[in-house]
């Protein structure tokens, strides 16, 4: 089959033509940049790519168009392929369609740590042998590829196909599905790791996301597994809506019948199951959200035939994924981290799990409201909130819509908005002193901050 990607440079979209093209498809696709380092993965697998979305692409012909969903009415392309009446489909159903059938899928949904989760379950899994296919919208560091196959020929312990773990987001499908990308997945397994309101530009209220995971919900068999965060109350709404599947809960602060909970730090800690020790946990990652996540592995796992004491001492190799606190450098001293922290709750543990392993030492935050619902202002009044911890906060203000001095006035001298990347960098250059750590949380390139800061550090 040739398939011809539109949008190809997502980190979904590359990860599916990854597949496509290891399960033998032809290959093809677009998008409006086509730039490193997606496109020399791509262009290493043998895809072709084309900058932009020419109505002149209908001539390549493909089987089918798979149409990304940053692709809208208007876009040339689209306009063509409507009005010859060629086929088209979105990638979440030809991913269904074409890699899904036929596998024990797990999937892994919430508003954050999904990334991180999926790919702790997908070492996890090949760790005990299993061979997952995954597809991770990240690059997880035992595997150094977002996506594979995986054995497609080995069965695994519950009996119902191959594993392959998938990051479930619920943003929605394309510009003709307005469904979470989720519903098409069909998991026998289930995380459901948090839910926040967040996709403020899809989303109308908490209460819409709720409806989608309930639809998710409703795909999971009876002999499935939904895993599912016991602090989280929205989620507990979500399940009253309806359950048919065995439910297993993680994090509770109590004893909890059949439900797994850690007791001690972050980084070492008792896997309990009741009042039971069924395994332990000894890593290298920070922070309360990873132990969280690392207990939603664990009941995942165990719903494919991997006991507890297996996963956590996979865990113990797990290298997480890039651009989660990620040490990028040192230079004057001065530590730089990378991380893909977005939201105010996704800020406010990343930082406290950085404070967690610097203690007293100083943290410099520096942050860009990049996503959709940040630049709509829509949690803006969280981010004092969010930053509490760290010494200092940098603001970049570019392309909001919202004034970022005043939602931060509550900090006082604790905050500093800047401009421009160049005015951040020399702001924390001034700043910075040896012993610190700067933290740069954004899910986009960040203008090369990284880069930019050790550049500076060094040669002050």
């Amino acid at each position: 089959m040739h398939i011809h990607i539109i949008g190809i440079c997502g980190t979904f979209m590359g990860g599916l033509a990854a597949l496509a093209r290891e399960a033998g498809h032809r290959v093809t696709g677009c998008d409006a940049n086509v730039y490193p380092p997606m496109s020399d993965q791509l262009r290493a697998l043998g895809i072709d790519l084309i900058e932009g979305f020419g109505a002149d692409q209908l001539a390549l012909k493909p089987d089918v168009f798979v149409v990304g969903n940053v692709v809208t009415r208007g876009n040339p392309l689209m306009e063509a392929i409507l009005d010859a009446g060629a086929a088209y489909t979105s990638g979440p159903q030809w991913l269904a369609e074409h890699v899904l059938q036929g596998r024990h899928v797990l999937a892994v949904a919430g508003t954050h740590g999904k990334t991180t989760t999926t790919s702790m379950l997908a070492w996890v899994l090949e760790h005990a042998g299993l061979q997952p296919g995954f597809l991770v919208g990240g690059v997880p560091q035992n595997f150094g590829i977002s996506a594979r196959l995986g054995n497609t020929k080995a069965g695994v312990a519950a009996g119902v196909g191959k594993p392959f773990v998938i990051e479930a987001d619920e943003y929605d499908t394309a510009f003709f599905d307005k469904r979470s990308k989720f519903v098409h997945y069909r998991p026998r397994t289930a995380v459901l790791n948090n839910l926040e309101y967040d996709h403020a530009d899809i989303f109308a209220d908490l209460a819409a996301i709720e409806t989608q995971f309930h639809h998710l919900v409703r795909t999971v068999p009876a002999s499935g597994r939904l895993v599912v965060n016991a602090r989280e109350d929205a989620l507990q709404r979500v399940l009253t809506r309806g359950c048919w599947s065995e439910v297993t809960r993680f994090g509770s602060r109590k004893e909890e019948p059949g439900a797994l909970r850690a007791r001690g730090e972050p980084h070492s800690f008792d896997v309990l199951r009741g009042a039971m020790k069924i395994a332990r946990v000894e890593w290298a990652l920070l922070g309360e959200h990873n132990q969280l996540n690392a207990l939603a592995t664990i009941a995942a796992a165990e719903h494919v035939g991997v006991a507890p004491e297996v996963a956590a001492a996979a865990l113990t190799e797990f290298q997480n994924v890039r651009r989660r606190l990620e040490l990028r450098g040192e230079a004057g001293g001065v530590k730089v981290y990378d991380d893909f922290a977005h939201h105010p709750t996704a800020i406010r543990t990343t930082v406290n799990g950085l404070r967690r392993k610097v203690g007293e030492q100083r943290i410099l935050a520096a942050f860009e409201p990049r996503s959709n619902t940040m630049k709509l202002g829509t949690m803006k009044a969280q981010l004092p909130w969010a930053l509490e911890e760290c010494d200092l906060a940098f603001c970049h203000s570019g392309g909001l819509g919202w004034d970022a001095r005043e939602v931060l006035s509550p900090m006082g001298a604790q905050a500093q908005v800047c401009d421009s990347i160049d005015a951040m960098v020399a702001a924390i250059v001034k700043a910075a002193r040896p012993g610190d750590h700067v933290l740069c949380m954004s899910n986009g390139g960040f203008g090369g901050i990284h880069d930019k800061l050790l550049n500076a550090l060094a040669a002050r």
